[in-house]
């Protein structure tokens, strides 16, 4: 269209009195701005909100006329947020937003308006899928107490959002979790707030394996001394058992075991005999690290309990305009954060926060075993297990149906359709120990005559109306009994193992590398240099060393044969004969 063309139109349009009513083109707003404008000139009409917040500059000048700083893009992301708290568009962004760490500065005009406007909805209440990007900047302006009344009102906002989006975005979950527990460490919220958590919950559980494995340890002996071995048939756990105390801890080891018990065929019918076993298999292992380890079996599974320096949260955009003064907060007993001159620490058990696979392996190993013995029909495929392991799930699946057996209640059935013959029979007894005066006496014969017919016609409603003489019979199957059949594979494991001295030999047991011998020699001759030379050369850590002579030398006296005492390792000294006996005969 020629300018002159274009001319033309404008006069016309301005001509019409109808036009120059209109307050779109009032001279007030149009008096010295062009009547065409182009996209990129349209752009620049923001409202004066967002110019003003474009003013903030990173460069911030000493008011002592000193020589200023430049601020981080978190303190400039808080001071423009300031200015924004109250702020609301109405103008939607149907595009994309991708940031890192999204912030108003890495925003165009358009996704400004776009965002501010999703926000003023979310505020509402009507909280609807976007840009990923924009999801996590709000929960910035949250955790920077922007838009927020008070600490609790802002645990609440971001614990509701995050309850709402994670099911447009379920990454978002991973970040959230932490935000939200940081946010009431903070600001000292109450600890209970956080009591449904993940960490919470795995903390917890925790703490009852630890519980477990302590409580129920057997005592140390005093320095110097040899603890006094625990016999085999004596329990592990108290007998009968203890139930809330099992269920607790059984609940614990399926939060922190990859195996899950209550998942198992053999728990809908045997949850008794499975739980009893599983406790009682773990607490035993808790002795064996005890005794056969550097480490317990909490801090070797999930990791030692330590004070780390802790970042407040990490991987978010996040300013605090003063420093926080010094405190000590306990999330849970095992779980506490600490600052102290504004840096952070965090006391807790460091390691892995997931579940473990060698706890797991010992659970399917407990359900496995266990199905031999009591469901034969749905057996799982054995898997290749420490001998000490298999030996620890036996004896107590020994221990355990042992004891079960002979504390079965015993079962009584009573037939009450023989009451009235048993009514009767009573009857015909007592008149023959009649004297003749009674037996003459035709009122009382009558009597008995009629009482016995009465009972024969109504037993069940003579029963409770009259003392009568029943006789109870008992159920010979239902008698306790211990055999091949009911145990299946448990009865040989019942039958005394025999003795090293009489039916083992140094040939039973497995070959040990050169390094292994001479790391038993050592031993028996307390030589510590050389047990530290035969280490290195094994090339394998000292724990690791020590499983694999228990292992190599299990067949050959039945038991483990070295353990961490408080000087360190040593054999143990009923064993040392035939530690003796097999390095001579190799």
């Amino acid at each position: 269209m020629a300018d002159q063309d274009v001319k033309m139109l404008i006069e016309r349009i301005m001509a019409e009195a109808r036009t120059h009513q209109s307050a779109r083109f009032s001279n007030k707003i149009y008096a010295d701005e062009p009547i065409l404008k182009t996209g990129r000139q349209m752009q620049n009409f923001l409202p004066d909100q967002y110019r003003k917040m474009r003013e903030i500059s990173r460069w911030q000048d000493d008011p002592k006329g000193g020589a200023g700083r430049w601020l981080s893009e978190a303190e400039l992301f808080y001071r423009q947020g300031l200015l924004m708290a109250d702020f609301e568009d109405d103008c939607p962004y149907n595009g994309t937003f991708k940031s890192y760490f999204p912030t108003y500065n890495a925003m165009s005009d358009r996704q400004l308006r776009g965002y501010f406007t999703w926000r003023a909805q979310v505020r509402r209440g009507n909280i609807e899928e976007t840009s990923t990007s924009f999801a996590f900047l709000y929960l910035y302006e949250l955790i920077c107490d922007i838009g927020v009344d008070d600490p609790l009102d802002g645990f609440d906002k971001i614990k509701a959002f995050w309850d709402v989006y994670r099911v447009f975005e379920p990454g978002i979950d991973r970040f959230a979790r932490v935000w939200l527990q940081d946010y009431a460490v903070f600001h000292g919220l109450d600890p209970k707030l956080l009591r449904d958590s993940k960490t919470v919950m795995f903390d917890n559980a925790l703490i009852e394996l630890r519980r477990a494995a302590r409580d129920l340890a057997p005592a140390q002996a005093p320095s110097g001394q040899t603890a006094k071995r625990r016999k085999t048939s004596e329990p592990t756990l108290p007998l009968p058992p203890d139930e809330t105390r099992e269920e607790r801890l059984m609940a614990a080891i399926n939060a922190l075991s990859t195996y899950n018990l209550n998942n198992s065929r053999l728990d809908r019918g045997h949850h008794r005999d499975l739980r009893h076993v599983a406790c009682a298999v773990y607490v035993r292992m808790a002795r064996y690290y005890d005794t056969h380890r550097k480490t317990g079996i909490v801090a070797s599974l999930f990791g030692e309990e330590t004070a780390m320096p802790y970042t407040m949260f990490a991987s978010a955009v996040f300013f605090a305009p003063e420093r926080h003064e010094d405190c000590e907060y306990r999330l849970d007993p095992i779980h506490i954060y600490r600052c102290q001159n504004g840096f952070w620490e965090c006391m807790r058990i460091h390691g892995s926060r997931q579940k473990s696979s060698k706890l797991g392996e010992i659970m399917r190993a407990c359900d496995q075993r266990l199905r031999l013995a009591l469901d034969s029909a749905h057996p799982l495929k054995e898997e290749k297990i420490p001998k000490y392991l298999a030996k620890i799930i036996d004896d107590e699946i020994v221990a355990w149906l042992s004891w079960d057996a002979t504390h079965q209640p015993v079962k009584i059935d009573i037939d009450l359709s023989q009451l009235g013959h048993i009514r009767s029979a009573a009857a015909q007894t007592r008149e023959a120990l009649l004297i003749d005066e009674e037996r003459e006496d035709g009122t009382l014969t009558e009597a008995v005559e009629a009482d016995s017919g009465q009972l024969e016609a109504e037993p069940e409603a003579n029963m409770v109306a009259e003392p009568v003489a029943t006789t109870m019979q008992q159920d010979e199957a239902d008698e306790p009994t211990i055999s091949t059949e009911q145990f299946g594979v448990v009865a040989p494991l019942l039958a005394p193992a025999p003795t090293p001295a009489t039916a083992m030999h140094a040939d039973t047991a497995s070959a040990l590398a050169p390094a292994a011998e001479d790391y038993l020699r050592a031993l028996l001759e307390q030589n510590a240099a050389q047990a530290v030379s035969a280490v290195a050369r094994s090339g394998q850590s000292e724990d690791m060393l020590v499983d694999s002579i228990n292992e190599a030398l299990f067949d050959l006296v039945g038991d483990t044969v070295i353990e961490f005492g408080a000087a360190g390792p040593q054999i143990i000294e009923d064993y040392e004969a035939d530690v003796r006996g097999y390095l001579d005969h190799e």
